[in-house]
């Protein structure tokens, strides 16, 4: 264990999120994600006992999101209603709101194929569908 490194968050996950750079991705999806055959270039992490929402609140606690852009975070549209709400994108957007980022959206298979090109795939085990959110890494300024 180390100090300040929230549980939730593995050695595998903590190793990638380091390695990554300013515009890197992070994807956190659900258990009915194809995660196996999309994470062909990512670190492949899984958590299953965990809830999407509650793994992305500790990823946030070392993670800085972009601010370079308008979007920092996607979630998955609901196909054939993109503009459903459903409850872990709704809990998705509230933990987001704590660190003043939006949630932008994405049609499924723009967001499978921005999670292919992600450094970092974490699956979790959350069972609801939509419980998906991509993240893009931003910097820590010391000037």
């Amino acid at each position: 264990m180390l100090k300040l490194i929230p549980a939730l968050i593995t050695p595998e996950m903590l190793a990638a999120l380091a390695a990554m750079g300013h515009g890197d991705e992070v994807a956190l999806v659900d258990a009915h994600f194809p995660a196996a055959r999309l994470a062909s270039s990512a670190v492949l992490v899984r958590t299953p006992g965990l809830q999407t929402p509650q793994l992305l609140r500790a990823v946030l606690t070392l993670l800085p999101l972009d601010d370079f852009g308008p979007d920092c975070a996607w979630s998955m549209e609901v196909v054939g209603q993109p503009e459903a709400q459903p409850q872990a994108v709704v809990e998705l957007r509230r933990v987001l709101a704590e660190q003043d980022c939006g949630l932008a959206r994405l049609e499924r298979l723009a967001f499978y194929e921005r999670a292919r090109q992600a450094q970092l795939l974490v699956q979790t085990g959350d069972q609801r569908k939509y419980a998906n959110v991509l993240l893009r890494k931003g910097v820590i300024a010391q000037d």
